[in-house]
């Protein structure tokens, strides 16, 4: 384990991200300029010498009103290999929320598997390392990258959250589809062990044909408890609304909703709902599709920034420092 203290670079849209991190580690981020040109053609260069030093680039890889996810996934690959080229020893990038994970399988011939696509670009551009939360499909994740990577489990952090809202209730860990069940199964074991009293779970059943959603059955009784569907992100949100209308239509007294990545492509039409009482994500993507007022009512984000500092502190022998409140 090295004592050396690496470069921590955070580029445009990550900045608040990583400078949370720093604060905790006890440090600032390094210098770094990024230019776009006239033609949208653009740069990226470290500012601060590397001279063999190790560097951890911040990036969260989804689009937003500013660059879309390829301009994200460009202007990465660009600065890490800029990185490399500079004298840097070691590159590992954290990207909260990871592009294209959910492009894991084929569904249908000839289909991309962009994810395996997305790992071989990173691994060109010389990262030695990733780090990324709640991945859609853990196994397609492992295998796609032949880079070490690590993944960042959410279960623990919502555990968290919900023991201190939940009070007495009974309580039901809900998986809103049944790819997600081994999720839920551990946010479940999580809640169990924060709560000190058994959790129970259940499984609502979904197919997907193109947009359409369909499936009916909710396998576990919820009936007379409270539901906390789990899921890993929030898209439209369709998903988490039809499980609960199933959780409600059988007896659940109280509904919550969770999911680490929150990006609202419809809007505000999920916080809308008066469905759950409250949702909660964890703050890899800014819920900018959102009004302010709106999310600051429905919506709890869950600060996920102490779990990664937590990982690059044992990984580089780095002292842990509380931020000051």
């Amino acid at each position: 384990m090295t004592q050396e203290h690496p470069l921590l670079f955070a580029l445009r849209g990550n900045q608040d991200y990583g400078a949370r991190v720093a604060q905790r580690l006890g440090c600032r981020l390094a210098a770094h300029e990024e230019r776009l040109f006239e033609d949208g053609e653009h740069k990226c260069r470290a500012l601060d010498p590397l001279n063999g030093r190790q560097a951890v680039v911040f990036l969260g890889l989804y689009g937003d009103a500013e660059y879309s996810v390829h301009d994200k996934l460009c202007r990465l690959m660009f600065f890490c290999a800029a990185l490399k080229d500079a004298g840097a020893r070691r590159v590992q990038v954290i990207a909260p929320y990871l592009c294209y994970a959910r492009k894991e399988r084929r569904t249908e011939p000839q289909d991309p598997v962009i994810s395996r696509y997305v790992a071989t670009l990173l691994e060109a551009s010389g990262v030695d390392r990733l780090l990324t939360l709640e991945v859609h499909n853990l196994a397609a994740f492992d295998n796609a990258f032949r880079i070490p990577t690590q993944h960042l489990n959410s279960a623990e952090l919502f555990a968290e959250h919900f023991a201190s809202l939940i009070g007495t209730d009974e309580v039901v860990a809900v998986s809103p589809d049944t790819g997600g069940a081994k999720r839920a199964e551990q946010f479940r074991q999580a809640l169990e062990r924060r709560l000190e009293r058994p959790v129970s779970g259940a499984i609502m059943e979904k197919y997907r044909n193109n947009e359409a959603l369909s499936g009916t059955r909710l396998s576990g009784e919820v009936q007379g408890k409270t539901a906390i569907l789990f899921d890993d992100l929030i898209s439209t949100g369709a998903t988490l609304l039809r499980a609960g209308h199933a959780c409600q239509a059988a007896g659940a007294t109280r509904l919550f909703a969770a999911a680490a990545h929150g990006l609202f492509t419809a809007g505000s039409e999920l916080l809308d709902s008066p469905l759950f009482e409250r949702l909660a994500i964890c703050d890899s993507v800014p819920p900018f599709r959102l009004d302010p007022a709106l999310a600051a009512q429905r919506l709890h984000i869950l600060d996920t920034t102490a779990l990664v500092a937590t990982l690059l502190a044992e990984e580089y022998g780095l002292p842990r420092i509380e931020p000051q409140p």
